[in-house]
């Protein structure tokens, strides 16, 4: 594969782990323990409210965390995926389809540079009736 199309991916995918690291941290803590895991932290408010309007600021908290969760999820499972094309790209094993060991095309690493598979092993099988 071309040294620079790889330099050109290997941009994008720095320019995109560091996005989606700032928006996780808006949200979120960073498991210092664990490399790609992130914690939603819990939304609290002023706590000012008593009686009921503080069962409703308790309920809203609980909404937005759980609105929060999916998330953090999705991002961070981007951000693993990002993290292994660059951790290819290192020791040189990026653009091979981890299926079938072949090439994946260029247009589709263009595309979706965090691809592991080509598009022959992505295609789901189709089942005989």
């Amino acid at each position: 594969m071309d040294k620079n199309l790889i330099n050109q991916l290997k941009e994008k995918l720095e320019k995109d782990k560091k996005n989606i690291e700032k928006q996780l941290e808006k949200f979120a803590t960073k498991d210092e323990k664990l490399k790609d895991d992130w914690d939603t932290r819990f939304p609290r408010f002023d706590g000012r409210e008593t009686g009921s309007a503080a069962l409703e600021q308790a309920a809203d908290e609980v909404e937005e965390y759980s609105t929060l969760l999916p998330i953090e999820y999705s991002l961070e499972l981007w951000l693993k995926n990002i993290n292994l094309a660059l951790e290819k790209i290192k020791i040189g094993k990026y653009g091979i389809c981890e299926k079938c060991q072949k090439r994946i095309k260029e247009e589709r690493l263009k595309i979706y540079p965090v691809a592991q598979y080509c598009l022959n092993c992505k295609k789901p099988k189709k089942t005989q009736a």
